[in-house]
Order: structure tokens, then sequence, then C-alpha cells
């Protein structure tokens, strides 16, 4: 099985259900896993089949959301898996619907938790900011609050801008965690550069990219090749290499192993600088703009 890598989360409970230090024995934080099991848009018998092949093969960080509709199939792999609970970090985020005070956010933390049959969420989400209703602070201190309350380990944002992120500063709070679309080509270094100002972990959602388009780069299989790995072994290294969470989705046994297998081997100043370089410096067409876009 693949020895998983961690990283301690600051603001974060440990007297919830599970307070095992599952990546050291020295920190009391909350820690997670630096490769996780993407899931959207799985749903289903698919989405539980994929989880539980993951869990077999060492993954211990599945990443769902309320929007996702897999909850409740994320939660029954992780339940019927044989892995011990507080071995697994469970990552959810909630609609917009739930932004407000500590009741309604609990309301919509209590609604996830029994779609997907467990006692708490490793980590929760604020899944997008939806400037236009001006709430998400208050998400925010709701969730802050729940998490000293013990009814989750942690607590962080998603797609938040730099000026989103600000503003949640302000009102004294700091997420643990700012989960955002990030690959070579779109790195939103802006956004990834405010987070680690603020003490802010990064987690990249679609690390990879969609398709073969970014794998398929001669910049990136020309590295595979020296090292004898698959080019997404090369663009998750880059992605833990500098820190930050990475979390791939993939369905299949093979791909799976391979994407955890990430922590045997580095790249090089050069191969690190490489990749960095091949931000064109404009969104993909993936990505979607937080101050537009939500749910």
């Amino acid at each position: 099985m693949v020895t998983q890598r961690y990283a301690p989360l600051s603001g974060t409970n440990t007297n919830t259900n599970s307070n095992t230090n599952t990546g050291t024995g020295t920190d009391s934080a909350v820690q997670i896993p630096l490769i996780g099991l993407g899931t959207w848009p799985m749903t289903g018998v698919e989405c539980t089949e994929a989880v539980t092949r993951a869990l077999e093969a060492g993954y211990r960080h599945v990443d769902t959301a309320e929007n996702y509709r897999n909850e409740d199939a994320v939660g029954r792999a992780v339940v019927g898996s044989g892995t011990s609970r507080d071995e697994v970090f469970v990552t959810s985020k909630f609609n917009r619907e739930w932004h407000g005070p500590v009741d309604t956010v609990r309301a919509g933390l209590e609604a996830g938790l029994e779609r997907a049959g467990l006692e708490y969420f490793d980590l929760y989400l604020v899944h997008w900011p939806n400037p236009h209703l001006d709430r998400y602070v208050q998400a925010c201190e709701s969730l802050a609050a729940l998490t000293e309350a013990g009814l989750i380990r942690s607590w962080g944002v998603s797609n938040f801008k730099p000026a989103h992120l600000q503003r949640v500063l302000e009102a004294g709070l700091v997420p643990s965690v700012n989960q955002i679309h990030c690959q070579p080509t779109d790195a939103q270094w802006d956004v990834q550069e405010a987070n680690t100002a603020a003490g802010v972990l990064t987690a990249a959602y679609t690390p990879i990219g969609r398709g073969s388009e970014l794998l398929d780069r001669p910049e990136i299989t020309s590295i595979a090749a020296r090292l004898g790995r698959t080019p997404a072994q090369v663009v998750l290294r880059w992605h833990v290499q500098q820190g930050r969470i990475a979390i791939p989705k993939s369905a299949d046994p093979q791909r799976q192993r391979e994407n955890l297998e990430v922590f045997s081997f580095e790249l090089t100043p050069e191969e690190m600088a490489a990749l960095g370089g091949l931000d064109a410096g404009v969104p993909s067409e993936t990505r979607q703009d937080a101050d537009e876009f939500g749910h």
C-alpha cells in the first residue's frame, strides 16, 4: 500500500469524534492527506465502487460536495470499506442556500451528514462565494463556530478570489484551505500567493486538467520519459512538491494507484520551473469566474 503524505491544517478542532493524527505523531493539528480522490461527476454505484477501490489502494482523502449529488455514495464507501473512520479524511462543501447564521449553516451540515451517513466531516467548505448574496463572510463565521463546537474538524473555502479571501480575513477569520481550479496551464498564482500570505493551504481541483491536452504537452511527456513516470504523476508531483493538496478524479484502479504514487521521486528545480512556465495567463475553458458563477 502506498504511503500518504500529510499537511497540518491551521485553525482546526481536534475534539470531534475523531482526534487521531493519521499524518504524523507529533502535531496536534488535523492532518490532511496531500493526494485526495476527486469524485465529481460520479454518482451512485459508480462512485461508491470508485471510492472503495481508492481506499483499498491507500487513499485516505475523499472529496465530495452537496452539489455533486454523491455524498451518499461516498459515505457508503467510507462506512463499508473496513477502514477506520478516523483514518479517512472526508471533505464536503455546501451550497449558497445555507450561507447565513450558525443555525442555517448547521442545517446544511446536518443534511449533508445525513446523506453521507457520517457523524462528521473532516473539512467543510463554502463551495462558492456567491458575492452577489454578500453572505459568504457570515457563512465563514458560522463555520468557525461549528468547528469550535466540534461538529466539524476544520473549515475552509473554495473558489475564493483574493478579494473574497481578504474580506474573510478582515473579519478575523482564517480558512484552513482554499480549494481552487489549479493546473500548470492555469495555476492562478495570484490566488495562491494570497492564500500563502494568509496562512491558507491551497487545494487544487482539476489538477491534471480534463482530457489529454495538458498531459500530451512535450514539456511534461519528456520529464515523464526521463523519470519512467506517467505524465499525470509528473503533474501531481509538481503540485505536492510545492505544498499543494491535489485532488485528481479517477475511477480506473490503475490510474488511481498511479496518481497516489508521487512521493518516491522529485522534480528538479528546472523541471519545476518548466511546468510552472506553462501558465498561459488566461483562465482555462474549465474554470468558472467566481464573481459570476456559483451555487
